[in-house]
């Protein structure tokens, strides 16, 4: 489609050209036919107003009657006068058209009469002939001496002089406008290529491009719209590529959602008629003879107490993730270092149960604004966390301090474990994910850090996770009481 465009840019070009080049030479051309008419009709009427005036002057000398036949007496005489006076060659003719004498008759003879028969009329009249680049003139009017026609003046004078230069004139005219317009034709072609061949790389580009290969790059060194042209094709082309590659990302993150989702209703079925079977089966054996073996019965009903809590923690978790959209209580002044040597304290008999310990590191006056419940959650999940996936006789230590500029409070729960991947990490707090640690506790279903970092974003804080050197460190920043970030109200969702 482009190389018709060049074609059609050839084509028009060329026809504007010769339009303009053939009119500009008929212009001319009847601009200096007009020009040389003029010179001559001047020359002529010169020449009939000599030749008048000699008659004239003539017939006043000789004192000759106003009569024809006088006129022809001093025809030769006069037709020789008249020809040294204008340089033209002169013939004379009687009222009927008879020819009295010529000064050279072979240049009247075989040439148009149309002027003499004129003349023979009473008019003034001339005809121009032309052979080769020469041209001259018969020149006819009647002779009129008082009023009385007494004969016929015809002059034939050469103005091959004239006509030569303007020829002359004419072809040098005729090779700068074809030099000017080959020029000018030759210009526009070299542009025509300049503007098309890029319009024909960009459209082969965008070819392979509809084709799948978006390897495609246009490099014109060029700083015209063309050139923009192409850096902003290529431009698109890099903005394409990002957004397939955005496209490929939140594909494979919408299946690895999906996964994990279905992963997640596995575990929580599993894990929820898990501690029901349990519970279902002590509860008939107590029931049928739990009375009469007080340690089976002991045994039973500690056995049915725990399973509950544990279905009770999963049901509140199950209902966290249900209500996150729902009005959140009303904010109020929380003293967290308070909240966490509670939870510590609390905590610490859990601990005991995998024969681990927390140690508690907190400084005073750690005041957030907040939802005291809520927070309370995002403190207990993260200590149980830190319980669950420390190594053996570890020692969980927990800190809270204030940041220098009192803007923020931070808390970190560390604890010694199995060092996670940047992957796992970047992971962690995604709904639904429980990871492929070798450790799972019973009844994580990948709920809890989703949780912790839906709190921690409903107050205004961060929460990022550090794994290095078989240490793992969650770090949790609050805005204080009174800060910019810590105002009246919590964030809600």
């Amino acid at each position: 489609m482009l190389q018709t465009l060049r074609a059609k840019f050839v084509i028009g070009f060329f026809l504007i050209f010769c339009l303009s080049f053939l009119l500009l030479n008929v212009t001319l051309k009847e601009y200096i036919r007009n020009s040389n008419k003029s010179i001559v009709t001047s020359d002529l009427i010169d020449l009939k107003n000599n030749g008048n005036i000699y008659v004239t002057q003539a017939f006043l000398i000789n004192h000759f009657a106003n009569n024809d036949l006088y006129f022809g007496q001093m025809a030769e005489e006069m037709a020789r006068d008249l020809r040294r006076a204008t340089s033209s060659d002169v013939s004379a003719y009687t009222v009927d058209g008879m020819l009295l004498y010529s000064t050279d008759a072979d240049k009247f003879a075989g040439r148009s009469t149309e002027d003499l028969k004129l003349a023979l009329q009473g008019k003034t009249a001339y005809t121009i002939s032309y052979k080769g680049s020469a041209g001259s003139v018969l020149y006819s009017y009647p002779v009129v001496i008082d009023g009385v026609k007494v004969g016929i003046l015809r002059f034939a004078k050469d103005f091959s002089s004239l006509y030569e230069q303007t020829g002359r004139v004419l072809n040098i005219i005729f090779y700068l406008a074809l030099a000017i317009f080959l020029a000018a034709f030759g210009f526009s072609y070299l542009l025509s290529r300049h503007i098309t061949i890029p319009l024909i790389k960009l459209t082969n580009a965008s070819t392979e491009v509809i084709r799948g290969n978006r390897n495609v790059r246009l490099k014109f060194r060029r700083k015209d719209e063309i050139g923009r042209l192409a850096d902003n094709f290529n431009d698109m082309i890099e903005r394409i590529d990002s957004q397939i590659a955005t496209i490929g990302r939140d594909r494979d993150r919408l299946q690895s959602l999906i996964e994990q989702e279905k992963r997640f209703f596995d575990n929580v079925t599993h894990e929820l008629k898990t501690p029901l079977t349990s519970i279902l089966g002590y509860a008939e054996i107590i029931r049928e003879s739990g009375e009469s073996d007080s340690a089976f019965f002991q045994k039973g009903m500690t056995h049915i107490v725990e399973e509950s809590r544990r279905l009770h923690g999963m049901v509140l978790n199950l209902l966290e993730v249900s209500k996150r959209d729902a009005v959140r209580e009303e904010a109020a002044l929380v003293d967290t270092g308070v909240l966490l040597r509670d939870l510590c304290d609390a905590m610490a008999i859990r601990a005991k149960r995998y024969k681990k310990s927390i140690v508690l590191r907190a400084e005073d006056g750690l005041v957030v604004w907040g939802e005291a419940d809520r927070l309370r959650q995002l403190f207990i999940n993260l200590l149980d966390n830190a319980i669950k996936y420390s190594t053996p006789l570890a020692e969980i230590l927990v800190t809270g301090e204030k940041h220098p500029k009192g803007e923020t409070l931070r808390f970190t729960f560390s604890n010694p474990g199995e060092t996670l991947s940047a992957e796992q990490i970047a992971s962690v707090f995604e709904p639904f994910y429980s990871g492929d640690r070798t450790f799972k506790e019973e009844g994580s279903v990948g709920l809890g850090l989703s949780i912790v970092k839906s709190i921690v974003d409903d107050h205004g804080g961060t929460i990022r996770m550090e794994s290095d050197e078989g240490l793992t460190n969650v770090c949790v920043e609050l805005p204080a009481a009174g800060s910019k970030g810590g105002g009246n109200n919590a964030q809600h969702d």
